[in-house]
């Protein structure tokens, strides 16, 4: 059967280096209704965030999440972005599984498996941080928490973790417990968020240092607390224990003290964690990318002795790098661009092409408009050997936006300052580049 170019596979982008090819066949909408069913687990936010307007929804860690409250003639997400960077919003996020690893081994088979030094976390702080596999792909990149001397949560990215932590630990036999717990976050997030806070938490609550941890209660329901989320404007997450019991009571707790606050109910704003350089895992990366493609080798230290998964063949990457050798083809780069305001979610991943050439040779993995830097900006994959800030480009655009190629140019990432930088960013700012 004769298909049309527009929906077979790009093969002038160059994917050698991986066993799976990113799909990029421009397929455009292709709706389809959403088939509510048991196979799925609805959070037990689910229902409340039906009573706020919910729309529109996705899958996330085998768990439906919803993605759109304000309808498209309404302002869409747009207006859900001017409540997130003027007042404060409330975004359900229980779709971040929480898989705890408890008991007397419990640090050594945590610093075994992130690439970060987890021996300088203390009890009742968090870090960013990443799981690879044995060869340097990163697994999933959560947020790790650690409420105790003998136990952290790992609160997941969109890949299955726990039947991974508990198949590494079939081999070591640490004495740990993993499993998932009954505990769902929210965000709270945006420049009123720690005015909200104040008033559900007294005056500590100002005290939590950035990826700092606070224990609470919230209508009387024990919650953890943490400085953190997914969009670099100033936001905290709550974490609701005996989650499925009490999802009322917080839910309705924080949306009537965020009536003085202008609270609004939204989904992650993608278009925020974009400027702040924020990577989605599965969009922007997955198993197959190594953290030196995506912006993200400040997470293999050079320092760590022990040893992790992953270890030898980051070290080998990165000497290879180092060499004028990269062990990749492609790499994620940062790009303002042209065309029409791109206010909602892409379909597809949108192809790229060399200033003066037709032939695509990348692709975009997370594209929106900024309304402050009043222009198109994604984060995108182009060839190594292309990466450097201010090489011109072509980005093709689908047809709800013209179904035209515009100028785009490589830029710096983060594309605007964040108020809670990460460590790479706080380094930029200094004027150097960050090694651990």
């Amino acid at each position: 059967m004769n298909r049309p170019r527009s929906v077979t596979q790009c093969t002038s982008v160059d994917q050698s280096d991986r066993r799976v090819p990113i799909n990029l066949r421009q397929s455009g909408a292709t709706p389809v209704e959403m088939l509510i069913s048991t196979r799925v687990r609805k959070s037990p936010y689910w229902h409340l965030s039906m009573e706020a307007g919910c729309w529109r929804a996705t899958v996330y860690n085998r768990i439906y999440h919803p993605r759109g409250y304000v309808r498209p003639q309404d302002g869409g997400a747009m207006a859900e972005y001017d409540a997130l960077v003027n007042h404060v919003s409330l975004w359900n996020v229980a779709v971040e599984r929480q898989i705890q690893v408890k008991g007397p081994d419990a640090a050594a088979f945590v610093n075994y498996v992130i690439t970060r030094d987890a021996t300088l976390i203390k009890p009742m702080h968090g870090k960013y941080v990443i799981l690879c596999n044995e060869d340097g792909g990163i697994l999933n990149d959560p947020v790790l928490l650690r409420l105790a001397e003998d136990e952290y949560w790992f609160s997941l990215a969109d890949s299955d973790l726990e039947l991974w932590l508990r198949g590494v630990n079939v081999g070591l036999q640490h004495n740990i417990s993993i499993g998932e717990i009954d505990v769902a976050p929210v965000q709270i997030q945006g420049p009123k968020s720690e005015a909200l806070m104040v008033d559900l938490f007294g005056e500590r609550v100002r005290d939590i240092p950035y990826y700092g941890l606070m224990e609470g209660e919230v209508a009387g329901r024990p919650v953890v607390v943490s400085q953190t989320g997914f969009t670099g404007e100033k936001g905290y997450e709550i974490y609701l224990r005996d989650a499925t019991l009490y999802a009322e009571d917080l839910w309705d707790a924080l949306l009537k003290a965020g009536e003085r606050h202008q609270l609004m109910v939204i989904a992650p704003a993608h278009h925020r964690r974009i400027a702040a350089g924020i990577l989605s895992w599965g969009q922007d990366m997955d198993q197959e990318t190594l953290p030196f493609q995506c912006n993200l080798g400040y997470q293999v230290p050079r320092k760590k002795k022990a040893d992790y998964i992953g270890k030898q063949k980051l070290n080998e990457a990165r000497a290879a790098i180092e060499a004028g050798r990269p062990p990749f083809r492609n790499v994620l780069v940062g790009i303002i661009f042209g065309g029409m305001p791109v206010t909602d979610y892409a379909h597809d991943f949108w192809l790229i092409s060399a200033a003066e050439g037709d032939d695509p040779l990348g692709y975009v993995t997370s594209p929106w408009f900024s309304p402050e830097l009043e222009t198109n900006i994604a984060l995108a994959y182009v060839p190594w050997e292309m990466r450097a800030i201010g090489t011109a480009l072509s980005v093709h655009l689908p047809p709800e936006y013209g179904d035209c190629a515009v100028p785009a140019e490589i830029v710096e990432v983060p594309f605007r300052p964040s108020v809670n930088p990460n460590i790479r960013e706080v380094a930029r700012r200094k004027g150097r580049d960050y090694v651990n």
